[in-house]
């Protein structure tokens, strides 16, 4: 017998009708003698709509309250999915995570989970229940419910499939599974049957949005294996696992793209120590996450640019920050520019191979596409360009990288 949880998205629990679907799978891997926890998103649209309920009311709702309106979303599905399972001839009890607890630190909107109780979930389990939990929440050490930010579900998985020391953690969403590029710009994109921690972590962290970056950590750390696959039929997904020698052998995994990323310079900073600390510190402060970072080489007077990247949703307070610090550096001046997308090239295997860069830079140069800025680790090569040109960019490093073929395991 396997223990396995498995996570439902929120098109997965999008109408009555899928949840019964729902309902139906969990009921046949209990039948077939696993023992389930389930974790489910809220319903399809059920955020989105609860945020824009307090962006109507108020103009900044605060932190706490924020994060228990949109916690009450997983509270409707927990409740629908157990009665379901319920209706079905499987017992099943709901969980919110203040009663497992799944406790996390107090920043609103993006907690980040400290610790999972498993005494309730294993005594459910105990009792011939299927535990439903209720995904994107936690509770902080006062008692207040917290949120984990989008896609947070998927980390309450991987979180508790690892407190449990869980056979497996199965991520049901609308795709079946993770793609050598977004299909809807590569028709020729394929599906990858296996890929490492590592590459996934890589593609996460850099615009793909099949796995929240949190819950590849989580995997990458216990070693759940992660199985993301499609909640509308039964094939086989993708699984994340850890690396193995036959991942070596392909030098790009994948491509990915990120739209959601704004650049900031500061023009003619002096060329002296401590200049990029008071920058970054000051935007440390106020929780903005800076992305890629250059620094230009000394011109006269010992003046430089610095130019770094942000999220675009951050670009105003961090063109306010950025713009303060810069008066007192005495800056020439603050230029910002949203209108970039990063292009990222990954693959384990290129810490033994040698020309992705030459390849990726070519590639580009020959479409007449301008890198603007770059950004190296060891199984990634990431750009920043226009963002006119991202498509563009992705089906020709695709191909130029043989992704259009079949993908080996």
């Amino acid at each position: 017998m396997a223990l396995i949880v498995q996570k439902f998205g929120g098109t997965s629990v999008g109408t009555l009708e899928r949840i019964r679907a729902v309902a139906q799978r969990v009921k046949q891997t209990v039948e077939r003698g696993d023992a389930v926890v389930v974790v489910v998103s809220a319903m399809s649209g059920e955020t989105n709509r609860l945020v824009k309920l307090a962006q109507d009311l108020v103009r900044e709702p605060s932190g706490r309250e924020h994060d228990v309106l949109v916690a009450s979303g997983e509270q409707v599905s927990v409740a629908l999915v157990a009665m379901a399972l319920q209706e079905a001839g499987c017992p099943a009890r709901s969980f919110l995570a203040g009663q497992i607890p799944i406790r996390t630190d107090s920043v609103h909107s993006r907690a980040r989970i400290l610790d999972v109780g498993v005494d309730e979930l294993r005594a459910a389990l105990a009792r011939g229940e299927v535990p439903v939990v209720a995904g994107f929440q936690g509770v902080d050490s006062d008692g207040n419910i917290t949120t984990l930010g989008r896609g947070g579900s998927d980390t309450t998985g991987v979180a508790i499939a690892a407190a449990l020391k869980a056979d497996v953690c199965e991520i049901f969403t609308d795709v079946d599974g993770i793609y050598t590029t977004d299909p809807n710009i590569v028709a020729a994109a394929q599906k990858i049957p296996r890929i490492s921690y590592e590459e996934m972590l890589e593609l996460a962290s850099l615009g793909a949005k099949v796995l929240q970056t949190r819950s590849v950590e989580f995997g990458m750390k216990y070693g759940v294996p992660i199985h993301v696959r499609s909640s509308f039929d039964d094939r086989e997904g993708s699984w994340v696992v850890q690396e193995d020698e036959a991942m070596e052998q392909v030098v790009v995994r994948a491509v990915t793209y990120e739209r959601n990323d704004a650049r900031i310079t500061l023009m003619s900073v002096p060329d002296q120590p401590g200049v990029a600390a008071r920058v970054f510190n000051a935007l440390s402060e106020a929780e903005i996450v800076v992305d890629m970072i250059v620094q230009n080489a000394s011109r006269d007077r010992d003046m430089t640019d610095l130019t770094f990247t942000v999220p675009k949703s951050n670009t105003t307070e961090a063109l306010r920050i950025t713009e303060l610090v810069s008066s007192q550096l005495g800056s020439k001046a603050v230029k910002a520019d949203r209108a970039i997308s990063k292009v990222s090239v990954v693959g384990v295997g290129m810490r033994t191979h040698s020309g992705v860069a030459a390849k990726m830079f070519s590639t580009l140069s020959e479409a007449g596409i301008n890198i603007q800025m770059i950004a190296t680790s060891e199984i990634k090569i990431s750009v920043v360009i226009d963002e006119a040109y991202t498509e563009l960019a992705v089906r020709l490093l695709h191909t130029a990288f043989g992704l259009d073929g079949p993908v080996a395991n």
